[in-house]
């Protein structure tokens, strides 16, 4: 009886060791969505030429290929879908979702590692948060640099995602108002990145979180409803 008895104790000691190991696994290893904008990025991807992308082919009310809807956080819910801004069509992020959760569409490819990257970009509505930004050396949903303007804070931010944490790198406070049409530009020279807000260079730092060429696209949190349009890129060689 006693040789049974510490031969239970040691199995559940077993098991107990073995469901602690696991979710310590579980909470260091974060999934990213399988979609194929998390896939590995290969060589031949890579832009060799300018990217100018508007959305007056496109059909109204539907999604944009090549442009792939994703998001980090807890899957919510994606709805990015093409809209008539008076006379122009445009792609507009319609979901109102809540909490840390990052509303993404990516370009599937090319991918870009040098560049300038500039887009227009109108916060429509949002209680939570407002307007939205540019995303860029995206590896996965879960890793790629952000920056972003909200008009309920007024201000301009760059941050990183890594591992699906969000780091602030620099704020500026800057004024734009919602449903006003602004333009974000960022530039991206090996660890330099520079950001502008309607020409203006409000944000320059240095960071080597992400050396290599990456995916670009668009970018809200929450209920921020936004409008995106001119989605340029030019290779800086």
């Amino acid at each position: 009886m006693k040789n049974s008895k510490l031969f239970y104790l040691k199995m559940k000691s077993i098991v107990a060791l073995l469901f602690f190991l696991c979710i310590s696994c579980n909470s260091q290893t974060l999934k990213t969505d399988n979609k194929s904008t998390s896939s590995p990025i290969s060589e031949k991807d890579v832009a060799k030429k300018d990217t100018i992308i508007d959305f007056e082919s496109s059909e109204i009310l539907k999604e944009v290929q090549p442009f792939v809807a994703t998001a980090s956080g807890k899957m919510q819910y994606l709805n990015w879908k093409i809209i008539k801004d008076n006379n122009t069509k445009v792609i507009m992020q319609q979901a109102t979702n809540d909490g840390d959760y990052y509303n993404l569409l990516v370009l599937e490819k090319p991918v870009y590692k040098n560049f300038t990257m500039s887009a227009k970009i109108k916060a429509i509505a949002g209680n939570e948060d407002q307007g939205g930004g540019l995303v860029w050396r995206y590896s996965n949903n879960n890793n790629y640099y952000i920056a972003r303007f909200n008009p309920l804070e007024n201000n301009f931010r760059l941050y990183k995602v890594v591992n699906g944490d969000r780091e602030k790198l620099k704020s500026v406070d800057f004024e734009i108002k919602s449903n006003e049409w602004f333009e974000m530009k960022i530039e991206m020279i090996e660890n330099q990145i520079t950001c502008y807000l309607n020409n203006k260079i409000l944000i320059q730092i240095q960071d080597d979180t992400f050396p290599n060429s990456g995916r670009v696209g668009f970018w809200t949190k929450a209920d921020a409803q936004t409008e995106f349009d001119d989605l340029t890129l030019k290779i800086v060689k």
